[in-house]
């Protein structure tokens, strides 16, 4: 019998990641509360909000009679000064982001979480990004195309977002939303490899 992967997420970025190490899968997204908890830094925030999203996709199958499954969640945060930068709630705060971030160093935290019947395991890999200097100009044309609003940090590297990025220190698919090195080396130990 043959183990089914399993990804707990809506993000086709994170699917087509899969799909380029190809590893046939299915989308199963599962919704969460992900307001940060008091006091939680962001390493702490991004794994515990991974590890929910894969128990929770495994209780909702489960439930529902599935067996023989891997489960993949993973959650990516941007933190800049120890502070985590979520969605921008709307123009100004993607201004305010995107002007902290200008000329500046921040980290990208993505958390990844395997399940099966046995047990899970997280990781969280931290890579380090370098923003060149942005001007307002920069940030109001780049707000105007969309892409910021449903973005962490109001930036994607993948996208036009990604002519703000001078450096990486870390994984670039990792920002992108699934470090692949680390997700082919867990899913491995959980029996699933290509």
């Amino acid at each position: 019998m043959s183990i089914s992967l399993i990804l707990a997420s809506a993000s086709p970025r994170r699917t087509a990641l899969l799909d380029q190490m190809g590893l046939s899968h299915r989308q199963f997204p599962v919704d969460i509360d992900e307001s940060p908890l008091a006091d939680e830094s962001p390493e702490a925030m991004v794994m515990r909000l991974a590890e929910q999203k894969a128990a929770t996709a495994w209780q909702r199958l489960s439930a529902a009679g599935e067996t023989d499954m891997v489960v993949l969640a993973s959650d990516t945060l941007i933190a800049f000064n120890g502070k985590p930068l979520g969605k921008p709630a709307d123009r100004e705060d993607c201004f305010t982001m995107l002007r902290s971030l200008s000329d500046n160093e921040h980290e990208v935290l993505t958390a990844i979480s395997v399940k099966d019947d046995q047990g899970s395991k997280t990781q969280c890999i931290c890579t380090k990004v370098q923003f060149a200097p942005v001007s307002d100009d920069d940030i109001a044309a780049y707000w105007d195309t969309g892409e910021p609003a449903d973005k962490a940090g109001s930036y994607a590297i993948q996208g036009i977002g990604g002519q703000f990025v001078k450096s990486v220190s870390g994984s670039v698919s990792s920002v992108i939303g699934l470090p692949l090195y680390e997700t082919r080396c867990l899913l491995k130990e959980f029996g699933i490899s290509k």
